[in-house]
């Protein structure tokens, strides 16, 4: 117990934490803070709900990722090493991505902020793959729990700080200066990965004459042709864009619905930004024991059911109005058994896994799953435009049930566990 409690103060877990934390800090500055600042500046529902697909890098990432994987950047890679020049490169071009994001207006200059978006989300996709290569080349297999958990925590908190932080910077210094200090906070994360020693693993030598159709083949198609082998693929693909869809559906829209309900960007940042991500915490450790007690498939029904039926709560808050405590219990349930629905889907993520293709085959299946936060919750601004804030959130509701069906399906005769060497 001594050398675990041990091993969080090594340096690497520091590194890994501070990576965390530049990995988790953008997410909210094109999702939910962008969406205060939008609602407040008067921008409609359907204009919002379209912004989720700034976030479509997220989906998309696993078609650059084996470049960012496999090619060393020129002159810094044969510096800083392939890890660590990839990391800083874009972290850098993160920072200025996220200061121009905060330069523009959303309500006077829309386009120009929707584009900042967009490249704030892509290289926020892109270090998301090289952070999480960088991580598990610096440790060892014993290491590697401990490290998941460091990179957790710092996610958490850089969260905490784009959320919560950013609106209350907002509310003394205006917008533009919470953005701007949110660019600043990635510098930390930047020394600390100056100061880590580059891993072991040797750099990528490019594909010699004839060679590179081989090095395509195993970095692209053999792991979908691996995952394809398998029974009933197609609807195991399906399940993991529907899981999570009626969540998405209600958080792509619960910061436009907080500002119509009259919540202050104080209270929202001290119940929603880290009241919400503290239940979100304990809702992932809660989550991980009922897949250890259940299972995979029986955690996911039982996590699931919860999901879905916490979407309630936001049609009571809407009939309730506005009401701190109230809302206290409506995200705090909300966010508790969205942590547990997340920590079993992650378990099964990575249980569809072959050993051989795992990085690939997990961005793939990640990327799969942030369809439902993009493209299918886009729509959310409409909906909730057209029939309000009641039937809305009991429709995102019933977006649940297709996703738990499909498990209860697959539940009867659960395919095979993957193989675990190609």
């Amino acid at each position: 117990m001594a050398g675990g409690v041990r091993l969080y103060r090594d340096p690497r877990m520091v590194a890994i934490l501070f990576m965390g934390f530049a990995s988790g800090l953008p997410l909210a500055l094109t999702g939910s803070t962008l969406a205060i600042w939008m609602r407040q500046g008067g921008v409609s529902l359907a204009t919002i709900g379209l912004f989720a697909l700034v976030g479509l890098a997220y989906n998309l990432k696993f078609l650059w990722a084996p470049l960012i994987d496999r090619v060393p950047l020129p002159w810094l890679g044969a510096r800083l090493g392939r890890r660590r020049s990839w990391t800083l490169a874009l972290q850098g071009l993160l920072a200025l991505a996220i200061l121009a994001l905060g330069a523009n207006d959303p309500v006077e200059a829309p386009v120009a902020t929707a584009l900042s978006a967009v490249l704030v989300a892509f290289l926020s996709a892109s270090q998301d793959v090289v952070i999480d290569a960088f991580r598990v080349e610096l440790l060892e297999g014993p290491e590697q729990g401990p490290g998941a958990s460091a990179t957790q925590i710092g996610y958490r908190i850089g969260m905490v700080a784009s959320g919560a932080g950013a609106l209350y910077l907002s509310e003394l210094a205006g917008w533009q200066a919470a953005y701007w200090a949110m660019a600043a906070l990635l510098l930390p994360a930047m020394v600390a990965v100056w100061l880590t020693p580059e891993p072991r693993a040797g750099l990528y030598d490019p594909p010699a004459a004839g060679g590179f159709a081989a090095w395509l083949r195993g970095a692209f198609l053999d792991p979908l042709l691996d995952f394809a082998r398998r029974s009933r693929w197609l609807a195991i693909l399906a399940f993991v864009v529907l899981y999570k869809l009626g969540d998405a559906l209600a958080g792509v829209m619960s910061s436009a619905f907080y500002v119509d309900m009259g919540f202050t960007r104080i209270e929202i940042a001290n119940v929603s930004k880290v009241f919400g991500v503290l239940a979100t915490i304990v809702g992932v450790i809660l989550g991980g024991a009922a897949v250890y007690r259940l299972g995979v498939l029986r955690g996911l029904l039982v996590c699931g059911v919860l999901q879905m039926l916490s979407n309630l709560l936001f049609a009571l808050q809407a009939v309730v109005g506005h009401s701190v405590p109230m809302l206290m219990v409506t995200i705090g349930v909300e966010n508790l058994a969205g942590g547990m629905g997340s920590a079993a889907f992650v378990a099964y993520l990575s249980n569809l896994c072959t050993v051989a293709y795992t990085a690939t085959q997990y961005a793939l299946l990640s990327s799969l799953a942030a369809v439902a936060r993009t493209t299918l919750a886009a729509a959310g601004g409409l909906l909730a435009e057209a029939a309000g804030w009641v039937t809305f959130f009991a429709l995102s509701t019933l977006a649940a049930v297709p996703g738990l069906l499909l498990l209860l399906w697959l539940m009867r005769d659960p395919p095979a566990a993957p193989r675990r060497a190609p």
